[in-house]
């Protein structure tokens, strides 16, 4: 036996065992939990619910119902006859003008009424125009150890508790130029609603006012505004700060959502598409941030005190339109949103909880069911999406191996999709390097794939709903990104919420395409390696 180090496996229970020697006659055994193999209890009807996603009921059931009745009505009425249709089709010498007017303006109303019913039920192209990530002046940067500093000369914390911190941030993937507000860097901390809101101000503003210079679209051109943020929700609203600060237009459709989580971003996306839809020739603003200055945890809970360790200082804006001539100048199209929500279960509701300590002082706990509960939300929201972007022989293979396993309880080796033919880019959310790891393995991914989501975890940390867009910018300043690329963004937060969407590049980005990106004059200096304690 190494005395090192010993890891044993449970696959039954998804659990791992390791035991550190301290010394001779000593040791240490940690059990943690890992992400569920996620092809080891697929369920059908989630399966079902992609191809669902794909082929709409509703549009299938009204064209198999409405439009028999409504031809058969035209035909009582008009007086149509069947056989000179099938006349014309057969006989290739049939004149036009043989055919009596009744049959042609039958064929005519029936035409434009299936052209009138196509273009009606059409869902409007979603645009990507641009986006900007928010960069904080170099002021903020804190390293590692100036972090665990300030936490130890605050007086708050008992030893046990400091030396968590100091495992958990050795170990978190983040590196020594992520960024405090600061209310928390003061001496001593102030967070007060003054100084979030300051934050609030920052971030947003920064985010907006390069997005703008971006795309040089006026605020006064935008016609939908929607901000997500789950803790800090003050009166009037962060969207009304907006609105205020940029003096937007009297009519313009503004929404604040709150308590959502780091998933709460691609909410924000499918909201935006939802109103697109209803709104034609319209702009819509998506501003995703958090606010950890009056949600600084000053308590000795450990399962609170790991958002200090890993949540930072960011916030992003993205510009979407549904105009037909913003897509020669836009970067993506939305192409899916699935969306999961398994806050039914109280295992999954109670697992990200916002409440008070023993002492009564307010944190977010984060339980030690998270990456189980983790794995399960993205099990089901990759089974649902797999239908839609799965090639036709991954897809094949997989659901032969499923019904052989569901159904005839045939003991075989479960099938794992090959998402890496379905998408040249992955964003998956920074929410820690334990999740990372676990997704690379259970989606067998390179490092390469894996590369935007690491570095924005080391060089920005957890900026919650707007990490993926970070990642995505990532992307961008390496010169990755070409036209007809599709990339995948998948989320998850509170809730419990995994959600994910797919864009397809219109054109590429190439790397002098820099303007806004926080990544901007420090690219070349990634990937790095680094080492955890």
């Amino acid at each position: 036996m190494d005395r090192d180090s010993n890891s044993i496996e449970m696959d039954k229970e998804r659990l791992t065992a390791e035991m550190a020697f301290k010394d001779s006659s000593s040791a240490v055994i940690k059990i943690r939990q890992r992400l569920p193999d996620f092809l080891q209890s697929i369920k059908l009807k989630y399966v079902k619910l992609g191809y669902g996603y794909s082929c709409n009921p509703a549009t299938i059931l009204m064209f198999a119902l409405i439009l028999p009745p409504f031809i058969a009505t035209l035909v009582q009425f008009t007086g149509l006859k069947l056989d000179r249709i099938f006349e014309l089709w057969t006989n290739q010498t049939l004149q036009l003008e043989s055919i009596d007017a009744a049959t042609r303006l039958a064929a005519s109303l029936i035409l434009f009424s299936l052209f009138g019913l196509c273009y009606a039920k059409r869902s409007r192209p979603v645009y990507l125009v641009d986006f900007a990530c928010y960069k904080p002046e170099d002021d903020r940067k804190m390293s590692v150890d100036s972090f665990l500093k300030m936490t130890e000369d605050s007086g708050a914390f008992t030893e046990d508790t400091l030396h968590f911190q100091r495992r958990i941030s050795t170990r978190s993937g983040l590196g020594d130029e992520t960024y405090f507000p600061k209310g928390i860097t003061s001496r001593p901390p102030n967070l007060c609603m003054e100084e979030a809101r300051t934050e609030a101000e920052a971030v947003m503003f920064g985010a907006l006012d390069s997005l703008f210079e971006k795309t040089e679209v006026k605020p006064k051109d935008i016609g939908i505004l929607i901000v997500n943020c789950s803790l800090f929700n003050p009166t009037p609203s962060l969207s009304a700060m907006i609105v205020n600060h940029y003096k937007l237009r009297t009519d313009i459709k503004s929404y604040n959502l709150g308590g959502m989580g780091c998933s709460a971003g691609l909410i924000s996306i499918e909201l935006a598409k939802t109103l697109l839809q209803a709104n034609p020739n319209t702009y819509a603003v998506v501003v995703s941030t958090e606010n950890i200055t009056l949600n600084w945890y000053f308590g000795n809970d450990k399962s609170m005190l790991l958002c200090n360790c890993i949540f930072r200082m960011g916030g992003a804006a993205v510009l979407l339109s549904n105009k037909t001539r913003d897509k020669a100048r836009s970067k993506y199209q939305l192409v899916h949103l699935v969306r999961t929500h398994k806050g039914a279960d109280d295992k999954h509701y109670n697992c990200v909880y916002q409440r008070e300590d023993e002492k009564g002082t307010i944190g977010v706990s984060l339980a030690r069911e998270l990456m189980a509960v983790a794995g399960d939300a993205l099990k089901t929201n990759i089974t649902t999406l797999g239908p839609l972007v799965l090639p036709f022989t991954e897809q094949f293979t997989f659901f032969v191996t499923l019904v052989r396993k569901k159904i005839f309880k045939a003991k075989v080796k479960p099938y794992i999709p090959d998402f890496k033919l379905a998408f040249e880019h992955f964003c998956i959310h920074a929410g820690g390097r334990a999740v990372l790891d676990e997704l690379q393995k259970n989606l067998q991914l390179s490092d390469w794939h894996m590369e935007p989501s690491r570095m924005t975890l080391h060089r920005f940390g957890n900026t919650s709903s707007s990490s993926l867009w970070y990642e995505l910018a990532y992307t961008e300043a390496k010169g990755r990104v070409l036209g007809g690329d599709r990339v995948w963004q998948i989320a998850f937060g509170s809730g419990f919420k995994c959600n994910s969407a797919v864009w397809r590049a219109l054109r590429p980005t190439p790397m002098s395409e820099s303007r806004g990106n926080p990544w901007k004059d420090e690219i070349e200096k990634y990937p790095v390696k680094f080492t955890l304690a």
